[in-house]
């Protein structure tokens, strides 16, 4: 069942939740859960999930739950997603693990957009949520936060190596986000005294230990003077031995880090560069703007003014290897980039992002590509010049002099491609898209 990929061309940061607790292994999972869903479906309100996914999509309902879980449970875990159709666009992930004493439940939950949780009453629907969730199931932590902030902390492994953060977890107050929930075996690390005793906007002591902490009415505003003091004078009130100003220090150098930045790329490859931007870690987005903002490719210079005189004895002949060579490059991509079947200048940005998305030039061999690829690029490019700028194949019994007339100039799409695929960086200074782009200003 179709829905909606929260990680395909997200604008803005979103709010990541997250949920670590135990439960009975005595019931049946249907009973033992069915909680945890009323208490879902009494407060998610706008994200509430609409398909459930195991091995199969199907639209969200009890039923359709439980057969998910039956079709992904193996004899240690279950795990099954949960999405939207209709904005906001939603990834919720639970994990069932039934090899520990008690079994685990893991929840992960990304909402689309951070920014709709300065609404104050959205944020305490999500607080009584994570606190009825705690009251049902014991929490080790849990904790609701913006995700390139959360990021940029060091979560999850705040500095330790894999195999310690999956042992250890969440062992000691590494963080405080904008919403936590300390299992008791937390809080007894530095007393349940000085955990109540955390200025925060809300501290409420749980019945089974835990203890809930929020630390403002909305989560939206994490970057806000106000909301970095809060989170660095609850972070050191947990941990005395951390220095305050250093603290506070680190938080707004994160905030600096997360101010948007107004994208003005080259104006050739914006399509390409904000592409290349959605690749990156949510919490370096804008850092890498800033990056492509400064960044200037040379002008093309594989043209001449005036064309080299073909000297092939059958350009007929020749112009038929061009085709051979892009039906082969048409056939080997097509599955990767469709649009390669339209020959447009959108199509030569899909390829470029492909290849600069793969590291193609780094990663395949380099005989394969000089003698196969480079070559083939030539061909199809040098195509789309004569298809949609009207131009002219000139050809030469050294390809890479072979031109295609366009206005009153010869391009040489051959030596463009070849020097296109030397590196990953040579992908973006000579780029596809930046010669047609040439091409076509100069067409008449």
């Amino acid at each position: 069942m179709k829905h909606l990929n929260l990680w395909e061309s997200r604008a803005g940061d979103v709010l990541v939740l997250s949920f670590d607790a135990s439960f009975t292994s005595t019931a049946a999972i249907e009973d033992e859960l069915e909680g945890f869903f009323e208490i879902l479906e009494t407060h998610a309100g706008e994200w509430m999930p609409e398909v459930v996914e195991g091995k199969h999509g199907r639209r969200y309902s009890r039923a359709a739950v439980w057969q998910s879980l039956k079709e992904a449970r193996g004899a240690r875990t279950a795990t099954i997603g949960f999405y939207r159709v209709q904005r906001p666009a939603l990834d919720m992930t639970i994990r069932l693990r039934f090899s520990t004493s008690p079994p685990e439940l893991s929840v992960s939950i990304c909402i689309d957009s951070l920014s709709s949780f300065g609404e104050s009453a959205r944020c305490v629907r999500l607080v009584e949520m994570m606190r009825a969730w705690a009251l049902r199931y014991p929490a080790s932590y849990a904790m609701a936060h913006s995700m390139a902030d959360d990021q940029l902390s060091g979560a999850p492994q705040y500095g330790r190596d894999d195999e310690t953060t999956l042992r250890d977890g969440f062992d000691q107050f590494y963080e405080v986000s904008w919403l936590n929930i300390f299992g008791p075996k937390l809080v007894e690390t530095v007393g349940r005294e000085r955990v109540l005793s955390t200025p925060a906007h809300r501290v409420e002591e749980l019945p089974n230990g835990s203890v809930l902490l929020v630390l403002r009415p909305t989560a939206a505003d994490f970057a806000s003077d106000e909301a970095r003091m809060a989170q660095a004078r609850a972070h050191v009130h947990l941990r005395p031995d951390l220095d305050f100003d250093t603290v506070l220090r680190t938080l707004h150098e994160r905030s600096a880090a997360l101010a948007p930045v107004e994208p003005r790329f080259h104006p050739d490859l914006a399509a390409l560069l904000s592409r290349m931007v959605d690749r990156v870690a949510i919490s370096e987005r804008q850092r890498k703007i800033a990056e492509l903002n400064a960044f200037q490719p040379p002008e093309p210079e594989e043209w001449l003014p005036a064309a080299l005189p073909s000297e092939v004895a059958s350009p007929a002949q020749v112009h038929s290897g061009y085709v051979d060579l892009t039906e082969g490059l048409v056939a080997a991509l097509h599955p990767q980039v469709p649009s390669i079947f339209d020959a447009t200048p959108e199509s030569l940005t899909d390829l470029d992002f492909y290849f600069w998305r793969e590291n193609f030039p780094e990663r395949y061999k380099r005989d394969l590509i000089d003698s196969h690829t480079a070559p083939a690029l030539g061909a199809y490019l040098g195509g789309i010049l004569v298809k949609r700028l009207g131009g002219t194949w000139i050809s030469r019994q050294n390809p890479e002099e072979s031109q295609v007339r366009v206005g009153q100039r010869v391009w040489l799409p051959f030596l463009r491609a070849r020097r296109y695929m030397e590196s990953r960086q040579s992908l973006l200074t000579h780029s596809l898209t930046q010669f047609f782009r040439e091409a076509e200003r100069h067409r008449s």
